[in-house]
């Protein structure tokens, strides 16, 4: 029987007929340490995939720098995109295991949709992020070049990754954006504004780094303290306060292992009180 544990959280809509429950599944780690290539075990890795399904995600988020490649692939051999919205980026390359180069070149960008198009094996991407601006190609140009790929039909819909108020509003009006992900965790707010602005808009807001690798030291106590009150872990409460902090709000946290992705997303379950959330919100 399929778990609806994902669906506690309510759900968001994306774009017309397009809405998702607001607890996602991140798929980087899915790929090997240092996301450099592919796992030891990937029946393991397909199995964590399907596993996020049944317990009600029905929004996975990926990239084609994951691997690079490898965890569009597996995603695809473990018949993800066939059950639930799939979320790739493109924009970024790897040359070791620690650099992320930006490379948002119009022509690059528009190669990497149909290389990931055919990795994930779907007739359309459903969402293609720009994964970051690249300093060495105008924002707009980028942006005009995954608009194109709407218009070509290899692109449903467009989201942004690691970008500021200004550049949202920039892309919005060269095309419809309906996802934005950034960094934003309970214990760090820079990204406020971008956030501030998505719910203005309506927009999704994908916060990555959502539990912060685990490392929530900085505001470890009023985490404690509220966990302790709903027999929690700290990482789960600090996902339930994302989903508390705005209706927009669409945690997409990433494990691979199936205990870890259990408590992820039971975490959707989580009722903070307004005194809690009060604490939370002044911890940072």
């Amino acid at each position: 029987m399929t778990d609806a544990d994902a669906a506690a959280a309510g759900t968001v809509e994306l774009a017309d007929g397009l809405t998702v429950n607001r607890m996602g599944f991140g798929a980087m780690r899915l790929c090997a340490p240092g996301i450099v290539g592919a796992p030891d075990d990937e029946d393991h890795a397909w199995t964590v995939a399907r596993r996020a399904l049944d317990h009600g995600v029905d929004f996975v988020d990926t990239a084609d720098s994951y691997g690079p490649g490898v965890s569009e692939r597996l995603l695809r051999e473990a018949e993800v995109p066939d059950d639930a919205v799939v979320a790739t980026k493109a924009g970024l390359l790897r040359n070791t295991e620690t650099e992320w180069l930006a490379h948002g070149d119009p022509d690059y960008l528009q190669n990497q949709a149909l290389v990931s198009r055919d990795r994930l094996g779907v007739d359309s991407i459903d969402l293609l992020q720009l994964h970051r601006p690249d300093p060495d190609t105008p924002f707009a140009d980028s942006v005009h070049a995954l608009a194109e790929l709407v218009d070509e039909g290899v692109v449903d819909h467009v989201g942004l990754s690691n970008v500021t108020a200004e550049q949202l509003d920039r892309a919005r009006d060269i095309v419809d954006i309906v996802a934005v992900q950034n960094r934003y965790n309970v214990g760090y707010r820079d990204e406020q504004p971008v956030l501030d602005a998505c719910e203005d808009a309506g927009i999704a807001f994908l916060p990555w780094y959502p539990i912060a690798t685990g490392d929530l030291d900085t505001v470890a106590e009023p985490l404690d303290t509220v966990a302790a009150a709903h027999d929690a872990t700290r990482y789960q409460v600090a996902l339930a306060w994302l989903l508390h902090t705005s209706p927009v709000t669409l945690p997409i946290p990433g494990t691979s292992d199936l205990d870890h992705l259990a408590d992820n997303v039971a975490a959707a379950g989580i009722e903070l009180t307004d005194d809690e959330r009060r604490r939370l919100d002044e911890a940072a």
